[in-house]
């Protein structure tokens, strides 16, 4: 099972488990109270993977490894490129 297919998964089940309770699709007899704490709980849980998500790519970039010997690799193609550009005429 791919990744897209557990999130599609769950997410399927936590729609169909809202509508149940959101709509009393069952006639379970609950209480008021479950249906108006039920009714905003999609828009709670966006909140809350945005939130995760913006931690997640936070602690990523903090957490990020610098790579001095690619940097250094880098610098000295791209000294190689500004000469070989001159040598063909190119004015920097």
């Amino acid at each position: 099972m791919t990744k897209l297919l557990q999130w599609l998964f769950g997410v399927s089940l936590l729609g169909a488990v809202w509508a149940l309770v959101a709509f009393d699709l069952l006639e379970l007899s609950l209480p008021r109270t479950y249906r108006e704490v039920a009714w905003p709980m999609p828009l709670y849980l966006l909140v809350s993977f945005g939130c995760y998500s913006l931690a997640t790519v936070g602690y990523r970039v903090a957490t990020f490894n610098d790579c001095d010997e690619a940097a250094r690799e880098l610098q000295e193609q791209i000294k190689e490129a500004k000469e070989d550009l001159r040598k063909k005429g190119l004015k920097m």
